[in-house]
This record gives structure tokens, C-alpha cells and sequence, in this order.
């Protein structure tokens, strides 16, 4: 399923690693701190908004910065497969 991000921006969640919030990543983490960097070094992250971005969003190659909070792209994910219907096929019940 694809879920959105922000702006134009349109993911499918099998390819998100994971989602933080940009409030909890301090200069403490330098390890987080030293992957965002090199990500951006790299041409592998984006901006996906002028806006301040409130979550990072990782996938398998790039890294998105989104001004959607963190808690709200978890609930559209969760959302998604709470709404999904069972429906038969072949006389099985599938999701």
C-alpha cells in the first residue's frame, strides 16, 4: 500500500525502514546525526517541502524529510490495514 508523506510525495510502505520524529533526534545521537549527513552528502535525501520538517523518513535508498509529525504517517500506515477488508478468493479468506 502507498501512504502520503507530504506534498506530492507518495511512498509504498514496503520500502519504508522506518519513520522519527526530528524532536527526538538530538546532537547527542551522532550516529543518527552522521547518517543524516551523509545521506544528504550523498544526493539521497530530500526535502520534500519548505516547511520545517517534523519527521525523517527512511527507505531502502533514499531519506525523506516530510512536515507530516511522525505520530500522523504511523497512523495512516496503521489505518490502512485496520481498513482492509476480507473478501473471498477461491473459497479462501484473504486480507
Amino acid at each position: 500500500m502507498y501512504v502520503h508523506i507530504g506534498s506530492e510525495y507518495t511512498l509504498s510502505d514496503r520500502f519504508i525502514i522506518g519513520i522519527f520524529d526530528m524532536d527526538t533526534i538530538s546532537p547527542k545521537q551522532t550516529d543518527m546525526i552522521h547518517f543524516l549527513a551523509k545521506a544528504e552528502k550523498d544526493g539521497r535525501a530530500e526535502y520534500i517541502s519548505n516547511d520545517l520538517p517534523k519527521s525523517v523518513i527512511v527507505t531502502v535508498d533514499r531519506i525523506y524529510f516530510s512536515p507530516i509529525s511522525s505520530a500522523t504517517l504511523q497512523k495512516r500506515i496503521r489505518d490502512m490495514y485496520s481498513t482492509t477488508v476480507e473478501r473471498p478468493i477461491d473459497g479462501l479468506y484473504a486480507k
